[in-house]
């Protein structure tokens, strides 16, 4: 799903703007499979600058200037020596809205008719103020291949028959923001291609095409993003506000020490249970209640479709903290992986030995730059 769609270039990148960097992807197609030709990483705040960003309602992407933001990507292709400047983006999930509804299905000119006044129901902000996009996603309880266009999944109506219900993907984008990001990318000297939600991009890079259900654990700086996917789309996205830079603060506060040296200490040791984890104890009561709202989330879902998720995916960079895996997948009661978004990439020999952080890192980019266009 995406806001603009302008031709189809050879290699394009996957910017994914954060909480506190800048992330780049550029990939390539080889042989049917996506390659990895080079990516770039831009700090765009101190620890101290992001916990500050991390209390802010908006996070720090929506603080800095456009300028701001423009100057950190070109530094990032400038440093990396990324030629391409087609590129697809994200928009934050806080920037936008987005929902399941059902209503009849009369023909695909006609839904396009009908949804706005549709929408008007559901989306807190006056239509002509934002951005429509849609999907249908679900037809008479039948979930949907992705890969198939819906004229050809929907049945013909008969005379005086009934038409059939169908799921509809509903996202809504406030104007100004698409034109922000518009700006943005303009002052940066990038083509932009298409703008795209985050959970759209991390269910492309993780998931691929397999429509089981599943749970995207989505660990970031200012908070934690838990994703329930069924039939390759959102059915569930909750953001909990609690992330890497707030246990890093419970860390300084607890052992009276600086910021930054309370996130070495949160690097190095991780939740490892041994006898000189000075760390453990001030974190372990945040990490128990991520799992808590992760699993309560996953029954949620559950007890209402009457059906079983088995598969828990763990992504972002708290996911490399050592025994941070081990530790959550118990407390949750339910097999957790990390994800591993350069499975379905071929990736340089050289970047062999940077594979997982880079997975857990770059896992939106990644899947920013696979969409096709």
């Amino acid at each position: 799903m995406s806001f603009f769609d302008f031709g189809k270039p050879k290699s394009k990148l996957g910017i994914d703007i954060g909480t506190a960097s800048i992330k780049i992807v550029e990939l390539s197609k080889e042989a049917g499979r996506f390659k990895l030709e080079n990516y770039g990483l831009f700090e765009l705040e101190s620890v101290d600058e992001a916990l500050n960003a991390a209390n802010r309602s908006a996070g720090g992407a929506a603080q800095l200037s456009s300028q701001d933001l423009a100057w950190g990507m070109r530094e990032v292709l400038k440093r990396s020596k990324i030629k391409t400047r087609d590129a697809v983006a994200s928009i934050p999930s806080f920037s936008t809205f987005s929902t399941i509804i059902t209503m009849p299905y009369l023909s695909e000119k006609d839904m396009a008719k009908s949804i706005p006044f549709e929408a008007r129901k559901y989306i807190p902000l006056p239509i002509n103020d934002v951005v429509l996009d849609w999907s249908i996603i679900n037809i008479a309880n039948q979930k949907l291949n992705q890969s198939i266009s819906t004229s050809n999944l929907v049945p013909p109506i008969s005379g005086g028959a009934k038409p059939p219900v169908v799921e509809v993907f509903l996202v809504a984008v406030p104007k100004q923001e698409t034109e922000r990001y518009r700006d943005i990318m303009k002052l940066a000297g990038l083509n932009l291609r298409a703008l795209e939600l985050e959970n759209s991009a991390l269910i492309r890079a993780l998931l691929g095409n397999d429509l089981s259900p599943a749970a995207i654990i989505n660990i970031g700086g200012r908070s934690t993003s838990i994703l329930i996917v069924d039939g390759g789309y959102e059915r569930i996205g909750h953001n909990y506000e609690i992330g890497g830079f707030e246990i890093t603060k419970t860390i300084s506060n607890s052992l009276n020490i600086s910021l930054k040296r309370a996130e070495e200490l949160k690097r190095s040791l991780g939740i490892k249970d041994a006898n000189n984890n000075v760390i453990q104890q001030a974190m372990s009561s945040l990490i128990d209640m991520m799992a808590f709202e992760t699993k309560k989330t996953i029954h949620s879902y559950e007890e209402l479709k009457n059906i079983k998720i088995s598969r828990v995916i763990l992504v972002g960079g708290l996911a490399n903290m050592p025994n941070f895996a081990n530790y959550f997948g118990t407390k949750l009661g339910l097999p957790l992986a990390i994800g591993n978004p350069s499975a379905r990439l071929i990736v340089p020999k050289e970047l062999e030995k940077i594979q997982s952080e880079l997975n857990t890192t770059l896992t939106l980019a990644i899947g920013l730059a696979m969409r096709e266009i």
